[in-house]
């Protein structure tokens, strides 16, 4: 319920996202928490009277990033007052906020709050402290549970498909990462508190959702028999709320695929043949290095292990080029790893210099231009990779899940069961439902198909 009086116009929050699936949840959980205050949503930081800039810090220079933009809200606000308009509240959020709280308070003193990724819960606390400019300004505690347990259980859905944070956090310390130090220790959600909140999407006409964690599968959540539950286990109890459909999950680690999940992948309908497992390098040398603790030949191992499970499994990945003291041979590793995998999709980035983290001390740091060079090889076999394995659906029926409108009269656009986007004629009234398509074309990025059946 809101604040506002009967009659006037609810307040307007503008949220920015950068980064991961958990911080669009994360975003979405903030806007849920300040709905009942009366903030309504904008798309405009001009017309917004809170501004929230919900961070990444995995990329390079992803603070500085931020500076500029709260250089620019601050030119925003100064002419909202101008304008006669009320002063707009400005707060940064997610894991700069985390690593860099202080830092942002005493470089922009613009900004009213700063809140990190395990405390977005108090900032109705921390708007009451910012109108009247006392009391702290920086909530960046890491208590995952505290947070959950004081999120209102209601939530916004705009589609049938919704993300689910089950798990946060991560004790792999990978030698290039932030997460651990920005997110805190791995910690699972509660089995129960888990299941109701997909009950209540599904509730809402969500079909699909996708279980978030920063290592997903190394969830171990307490159920509500008192023991410990594996993902699988959940994946499976998740399967039986009725209306949901689909299962999908992310981020996961090659270690953490464990032999009860790798079965729910060949006996449970409802998670998908998808699934997206980072494994960064195809050199050991160089995993090694990474701190990832697996090598290329046991990922490998995995990745075969899956397909017996589930022979139409569709595989993603996560590259990084130019980690400390890559040699040509490493890169080649990575290649071939690639070419004996055969991705679906994956994501590749050149090596970003994470400030405290141990890879950012290491010698043999790669020349830019090197580690550029190979960061293009490397997205030209993924690529081709990818348009073939898009290519290689023309001819086949999919069920496609439809979310949102296409850009021509009565197009759909949804998603294939290996999360490809399916652009579908005539399927407008279509949206929410799960339709078999047969498959016209593949391209690179997307489908086209036609509506074999009115409805799944």
């Amino acid at each position: 319920m809101s604040d506002q009086p009967a009659g006037q116009p609810s307040k307007r929050l503008f949220i920015k996202t950068y980064g991961c699936q958990m911080n669009v949840y994360d975003s979405e959980r903030m806007a849920d928490v300040l709905r009942p205050l009366g903030y309504a949503a904008t798309d405009k930081p001009e017309d917004a009277d809170f501004v929230i800039l919900n961070t990444c810090h995995i990329r390079e220079k992803a603070a500085e990033k931020v500076y500029s933009e709260l250089g620019r809200l601050k030119a925003i606000r100064a002419e909202r007052i101008d304008q006669g308009l009320p002063r707009s509240t400005i707060a940064v959020a997610g894991c700069v906020a985390q690593a860099e709280g202080q830092e942002i308070i005493r470089r922009q003193p613009a900004v009213d709050m700063v809140v990190g990724p395990q405390a977005y819960h108090q900032i109705p606390e921390l708007l009451a402290r910012a109108a009247r400019q006392t009391g702290e300004r920086l909530a960046a505690e890491f208590e995952a549970e505290a947070k959950f347990d004081a999120l209102p259980a209601e939530r916004e859905i705009k589609g049938p498909t919704a993300f689910l944070t089950v798990q946060e956090g991560c004790d792999k310390f990978c030698s290039f990462c932030v997460v651990p130090y920005t997110r805190g220790a791995e910690w699972s959600r509660p089995v129960q508190a888990v299941l109701d909140e997909a009950g209540a999407l599904a509730d809402k006409g969500v079909r699909e959702i996708t279980l978030l964690g920063q290592n997903v599968n190394a969830y171990d959540g307490t159920g509500p028999d008192g023991q410990t539950w594996t993902l699988a286990k959940l994946a499976r109890a998740i399967a039986a709320v009725p209306g949901l459909n689909r299962i999908r999950y992310t981020t996961s680690h090659p270690n953490d695929m464990s032999d009860d999940l790798i079965a729910a992948h060949g006996e449970l309908d409802a998670l998908m043949p998808y699934l997206h497992l980072p494994v960064q390098s195809g050199s050991d040398r160089i995993l090694r290095l990474m701190n990832r603790k697996h090598g290329a030949e046991s990922y490998l191992k995995v990745i075969e292990r899956i397909r017996t499970a589930r022979p139409d499994m569709a595989i993603s990945g996560d590259f990084i080029v130019g980690f400390p003291g890559e040699t040509e041979r490493d890169f080649e590793d990575t290649l071939n790893l690639v070419r004996a995998v055969g991705y679906a999709s994956a994501f590749s980035f050149r090596y970003s210099r994470r400030p405290g983290t141990p890879a950012a001390a290491m010698p043999g740091q790669v020349p830019d231009e090197v580690a550029e060079d190979r960061l293009h090889r490397l997205q030209a076999l993924l690529f081709e990779q990818q348009t073939a394995f898009n290519e290689s659906q023309a001819g086949k029926v999919l069920n496609v899940l439809f979310e949102k409108p296409g850009r021509h009269r009565d197009q759909a656009i949804g998603r294939s069961p290996y999360l490809q986007s399916v652009h579908v004629e005539d399927a407008r009234s279509l949206i929410g439902r799960i339709v078999p398509v047969r498959i016209t074309a593949g391209q690179q990025n997307s489908l086209a198909g036609d509506l074999i059946l009115e409805s799944a």
